[in-house]
């Protein structure tokens, strides 16, 4: 009968029931299968029929999964689970736990068979992983490399040598591979079919071992073992060579210790040829004095200094004298020799003129040495080189106290006398701008040839235009002698003094015609800076007119301050400036906050305040580094309260629950103390929680592990993602409480299985894993085992 209809194994299991159930029930006849032999036909004990693997309408090997080895002999409930065959994955790691750690990954079948067990193709797998077991490494066990191989766990180590050798190139000492800077590719110099660390690959290109330094013996360069400091030039090895050479004796004829500047590495020094004298001294090896000379001191006369050279040994007196009979500046020595012929020719004779220095004005009648007594080559350019004396004995002016920069080209020509001379940076000491701007080429009209004494005020030169003033009369007035305050450099008039604009309307406005001379106002003649509004104003009567006024004070600032068109009718309204008064300001003397005066008054609160700032206590601002701007928390309402504190979340962030809440109910007016840890102020909800009970399950007391600030529920606490299903599967409804698992109070780490599981017998439980490789009584082993508890 075909019930596919109710089939229980799912859709894909095609094969008639009677091929493994009878008629008397479900249960499969095992007697049947544990009697079968697959190599030939046998009789069905549940239908008669001749059955065999090949006539059974369901055979494993025509699945993806082959039962070979081990799993032929394996209970079919071991893998297949459920009824539903298909569900079974073919993967490996579904059914055999990871004893590796995940660290060969989850796929059994790349170092095992369904055989057992052993792995017998270690150098095939190291082959195919990219790091074959050759040479030395051949004969390794495991655990050399592999320190985990005991628990089973082969961490991937990398393939570069110093993932193992580290600790061998750190305690290499000969030579020092750390201190001497040596690469960590040990494949540089070693390799892995050569016992120990002997060598004889070291590339030494970067210092190639050539002619006079084909050695083989390291020590004779790399002294003491260390091979990181060893230099490169040639008189570090070579000093010695270099003191002991006589032909010529380097020493006393200064010669640089550059070895290679004349000799190659060649054996015995020689060939050496001194190439660069042509190019940077002399040309000796071509030009007129090639073959003129047979050794170094022909010329060098002196062989303790070659610096020294001689050129009248060959070109003497009076032929010479006669051949430059004529000749400005002609001296009859050696460096003179070298600086007018420095070819050696007689025709390519030096022109001064094709220089960067031509010769003009007094330069034209100077001896050549009065510039080159030092010599001829790189003789400086700058006045200063020849002229320094002349600059520091200048007295008119002087030159070295005005600062005056020492280029004598910027004001003088080379015409003796130093004259005529201009200044062209006049504006560095006093700008000449207007009418000084004419007279700037007249230098007399200002200073009269004293170039020390000349004042640079206005008053110093335009006293006597000062004092013949007479609208106004500016001595009678006793004006300021500061003419820049009132007129311009191009003429006097017109004049910029607008009382009316610049200060306040005396000729306009209700003071017009109310004064007669400037005394009126500024009663102190030596200060126009003073005025006095009070000689008119007088009381009892301003102050009966201000009676009631906020802030009046009889003085002449306050009346400026208040009056500035000096209209009472235009009186100052502090509500219109960038400061109204509100709050406590409204009661506030106006002298509290302008008693250095009524301009420029700062408006921010620390000008006024900083003395409440430092005073605070609850809390205390300076201490907690509150900022000064008192308007950021407090209003102008008189005692500082109310207040918020928008910077809160700078000191404790209020986040969630807590962004509604009352300052009093976490400070109770106790703004120093409060406590910043969850349990400070949640202590009592921890002590009164009940599902589960925290203070008895010994739960730790940072809130934060488990709630959020938003509310207490719902709580991230998620056992089942986390750490084993107890709210779902097969521990579902199978404890009470947290410490039938959690034996160890207060420690919650620390879990038991085998508590439950076959606690009294454990030889059953180790009958039911008979065949498990690494079976242990453990909790540990059980949940490494049944991660799911299945």
């Amino acid at each position: 009968m075909n019930l596919l209809a109710q089939n229980p194994h799912g859709a894909a299991m095609k094969i008639d029931c009677a091929a493994c159930h009878s008629s008397a029930g479900w249960d499969i006849d095992a007697s049947f299968w544990q009697d079968f032999d697959p190599s030939k036909p046998q009789l069905s004990k549940m239908t008669g029929m001749e059955v065999g693997f090949d006539t059974l309408r369901f055979h494993h090997g025509k699945t993806n999964f082959e039962l070979k080895g081990r799993h032929a002999v394996v209970d079919c409930r071991a893998c297949h689970e459920t009824l539903v065959f298909s569900e079974a994955s073919s993967d490996c790691i579904s059914c055999h736990a990871d004893m590796h750690q995940q660290t060969v990954g989850t796929d059994c079948a790349r170092c095992h068979n369904s055989s057992n067990w052993l792995v017998d193709n270690i150098t095939d797998l190291h082959q195919e992983n990219g790091f074959p077991l050759t040479g030395v490494h051949k004969a390794l066990s495991c655990e050399e490399c592999h320190v985990s191989a005991s628990t089973l766990q082969f961490n991937r180590l990398g393939n570069d040598c110093i993932s193992c050798h580290l600790k061998d190139f750190n305690a290499a000492t000969d030579p020092n591979h750390k201190q001497s800077g040596f690469s960590t590719d040990c494949l540089e110099c070693h390799d892995v079919f050569t016992p120990g660390w002997g060598t004889d690959k070291v590339n030494h290109d970067f210092f190639p071992l050539t002619k006079g330094h084909e050695i083989s013996d390291c020590a004779k360069c790399h002294v003491g073992g260390n091979f990181s400091n060893t230099p490169t030039n040639c008189v570090a090895c070579h000093q010695q060579d270099f003191e002991a050479a006589t032909n010529p004796n380097h020493i006393q004829a200064n010669f640089p210790n550059d070895c290679a500047s004349c000799h190659t590495t060649d054996l015995d020094w020689m060939p050496a040829k001194y190439t660069q004298h042509d190019a940077e001294y002399f040309p000796i090896y071509s030009g007129k004095h090639l073959g003129q000379w047979s050794q170094c001191t022909d010329c060098h006369i002196n062989p303790s200094n070659f610096a020294e050279f001689s050129c009248t040994v060959c070109h003497i007196n009076p032929e010479t004298d006669n051949a430059h009979n004529g000749l400005s500046g002609y001296a009859y020595e050696n460096s003179a020799c070298l600086a007018c012929h420095p070819t050696g020719d007689a025709d390519g004779a030096f022109d001064h003129n094709t220089t960067n220095f031509p010769l003009t004005g007094a330069h034209l009648t100077t001896d050549c040495i009065a510039c080159h007594a030092g010599g001829y080559a790189g003789t400086p350019t700058q006045c200063s080189a020849c002229h320094t004396t002349d600059f520091n004995q200048t007295t008119n002016p002087n030159h070295v106290a005005l600062g005056i920069p020492t280029d004598c080209a910027m004001c003088h020509t080379t015409a003796p006398g130093w004259e005529p001379a201009s200044f062209p940076i006049h504006n560095n000491y006093h700008a000449l701008n207007g009418a000084h701007a004419v007279i700037a080429n007249d230098c007399a009209a200002c200073h009269n040839g004293n170039y020390n004494t000349t004042p640079n005020t206005c008053a110093g030169c335009h006293t006597p235009d000062y004092n013949a003033t007479t609208n106004p009369n500016h001595a009678a007035a006793q004006f300021s002698t500061d003419c820049a305050s009132c007129h311009s450099e191009t003429a006097w008039a017109p004049a910029t003094f607008d009382h009316d604009a610049q200060y306040f309307p005396i000729y306009s406005g209700k003071h017009q015609g109310e004064w007669s001379a400037c005394t009126d106002c500024h009663t102190n003649p030596a200060n126009y800076a003073e005025f006095s509004c009070t000689t008119c104003h007088t009381n009892p009567q301003t102050n009966n007119d201000h009676n009631g006024i906020g802030g009046y004070t009889y003085s002449s600032p306050a009346c400026l301050a208040c009056h500035p068109t000096g209209d009472a009718n235009d009186a100052f309204d502090h509500n219109t400036t960038s400061f109204p008064l509100t709050g406590a300001h409204l009661s506030t003397d106006c002298i509290q906050c302008h008693a250095g005066g009524y301009a420029g008054t700062p408006t921010q609160c620390s000008a006024c305040h900083t003395t409440d700032f430092n005073q605070a206590a609850n809390p205390n601002h300076v201490v907690l580094n509150i900022p000064t701007d008192c308007a950021m928390c407090h209003t102008t309402a008189p005692g500082w309260a109310p207040a918020t504190f928008p910077i809160h979340n700078n000191y404790w962030v209020l986040s969630g629950a807590h962004t509604g809440a009352s300052c009093a109910e976490c400070h109770n007016g106790n703004y120093n103390n409060t406590p910043n840890t969850c349990v400070g102020c949640h202590l009592a909800d921890y002590n009164s929680a009940n599902n589960p009970n925290h203070a008895s399950e010994g739960f730790p007391i940072t809130c934060e592990d488990c709630h959020t600030t938003n509310a207490w529920d719902p709580s991230t606490f998620n056992h089942d993602q986390q750490y084993f299903p107890i709210y779902s599967g097969k521990h579902d409804g199978e404890w009470n409480q947290c410490v039938d698992c959690h034996t160890t109070p207060g420690n919650f780490i620390a879990f038991s299985c085998i508590d439950c599981h076959e606690h009294d017998n454990p030889s059953e439980l180790a009958n039911d894993h008979q065949g498990v490789n690494g079976y242990q009584y453990v909790s540990s082993a059980c949940l490494n085992c049944h991660p799911n508890g299945n």
